[in-house]
């Protein structure tokens, strides 16, 4: 049967991403594409999944972006109902902040194609299985969640820019958190992103950040960010 995903997103250009749009065509996956920033958020029990996405909004800025209450009060549902969840950025942070943790500034801006590295827990679960112990990890992030996390949550992947890169929840394996992007890595989106974002990118490092170097690094390690991601899917979808 087709299985049938519902997805939060942030902001008009915030969206789902080439590579998560492939790897749900290439299952056969239905997602259903909810803009929480302008329309209701519906009942979830059609759905046998919810992904949320990266966006511009941080976890605390629900009187700039007041419809992150209603979406709060929808994951914490969701989570509730047991239903498999797979977040990135700030989706990742959303699922955070919803088991207790804290979100605030990572040490260092987090951008550009790095490299992430499974942990103990993160080479035992289902969401990588089949990975190699280091990836390349998409990031474009300012935010973090922080340690200690609460004893509910476990690191599944680090890296030397953010220690908390994916996270899972303790016994419930099915409810998922991604820092990096990689569902939106490939080099179209990272191009639009960089467009979007030109006038921030010239304020980091003394203006001395060359995107260029960013769009060339995804382009070398498009084909794997491609494959790795196609993996993570399938796997999450055999939670669903």
């Amino acid at each position: 049967m087709k299985k049938r995903l519902i997805v939060f997103q942030h902001g008009p250009c915030d969206g789902m991403g080439k590579l998560l749009i492939g790897a749900a065509r290439k299952t056969h996956t239905k997602l259903d594409i909810i803009e929480v920033w302008r329309q209701p958020i519906p009942p979830l029990s059609p759905y046998q999944g919810l992904i949320v996405l990266d966006g511009t909004p941080h976890v605390n800025q629900e009187q700039q972006y007041p419809f992150l209450r209603d979406e709060k009060k929808a994951i914490r549902a969701s989570i509730a109902e047991n239903r498999p969840y797979l977040g990135f950025c700030l989706g990742h942070q959303l699922l955070a902040e919803a088991m207790g943790a804290k979100i605030e500034n990572n040490a260092m801006v987090s951008l550009g194609v790095i490299r992430g590295y499974l942990t103990h827990d993160g080479r035992s679960h289902q969401i990588f299985a089949g990975f190699k112990k280091t990836m390349p990890l998409f990031k474009w992030h300012t935010q973090t969640i922080c340690e200690p996390l609460p004893r509910t949550l476990q690191i599944l992947t680090t890296s030397a820019d953010c220690p908390v890169e994916a996270i899972s929840v303790r016994d419930r394996p099915h409810l998922i958190g991604l820092q990096f992007d990689n569902h939106a890595a490939a080099p179209t989106d990272v191009a639009a992103r960089i467009a979007k974002d030109e006038r921030w990118l010239g304020t980091l490092n003394n203006g001395e950040l060359d995107p260029m170097d960013i769009l060339t690094r995804i382009q070398r390690y498009h084909e794997t960010l491609q494959h790795d991601f196609e993996r993570l899917f399938s796997n999450f979808l055999n939670y669903t």
